[in-house]
């Protein structure tokens, strides 16, 4: 992958409150690289969750363009391009059921016929993060928030995608937790160097420090400018 060329572009992206005119964020312009780690910074409401959803395409975009891998996205491309631009809500919504049953739940789609569940993969990267198989036996009714935003972590990360856009998804977590979560995303960024990128939204700068070798920074849902 020629890591001087953006995986995923975005140019003049718009998007309106639905049923207004008030446009939520306005002409942005982006490019994500191969091998970048990206933290997205700005304040509250300026639109940075409304981007993530945008760039992965959870929600629809009334004006602008997105491109992957120098092409537009197309309707019959959509469920490819979502297995790999994968977004991590700070609220993740789980099924019923323990954690196990959560994580597994993803290779029974169509988008990833053909692959298996990994537990073993999974222990080891609970092991990393303080947990032990004991976990998977949890159930979702009886997660913390925290616990909450390990298990969306670890759906995401099993599925190796090319981008991965995380919206605050270690708030929830103790410090001992989060130091420990972003040394398992280093880790699982390595894995594939100069092929995997990540987009951080954090509102603490001392991790945007520690994480990213970009930061850009988003105000009033209008601009996004390297900082």
């Amino acid at each position: 992958m020629d890591r001087r060329k953006p995986v995923l572009q975005a140019c003049g992206l718009g998007r309106r409150k639905p049923g207004s005119d008030q446009w939520l964020i306005h002409g942005i312009c982006m490019a994500v690289r191969p091998g970048d780690r990206i933290a997205l910074g700005g304040p509250s409401g300026s639109g940075k969750t409304v981007l993530l959803r945008a760039l992965c395409l959870l929600d629809p975009i009334d004006e602008g363009s997105i491109e992957w891998k120098g092409e537009p996205i197309r309707g019959d491309a959509l469920p490819a391009y979502r297995k790999e631009v994968l977004y991590v809500h700070q609220r993740p919504a789980l099924l019923e059921g323990n954690v196990e049953q959560n994580l597994g739940y993803p290779f029974s789609l169509r988008a990833h016929r053909g692959r298996e569940f990994d537990r073993e993969r999974i222990v080891a990267l609970l092991d990393a993060l303080g947990r032990d198989a004991a976990f998977l036996r949890k159930s979702n009714r009886n997660l913390s928030g925290g616990e909450a935003q390990i298990v969306a972590l670890l759906r995401a990360i099993q599925l190796d995608p090319t981008v991965l856009l995380l919206d605050e998804a270690t708030t929830s977590l103790d410090p001992a937790t989060v130091a420990a979560a972003e040394r398992l995303l280093d880790r699982w960024w390595s894995e594939a160097p100069g092929e995997r990128a990540i987009i951080l939204i954090s509102h603490n700068p001392e991790q945007a420090g520690r994480f990213a070798d970009r930061r850009l920074h988003m105000s009033a849902g209008g601009t996004v400018s390297e900082r």
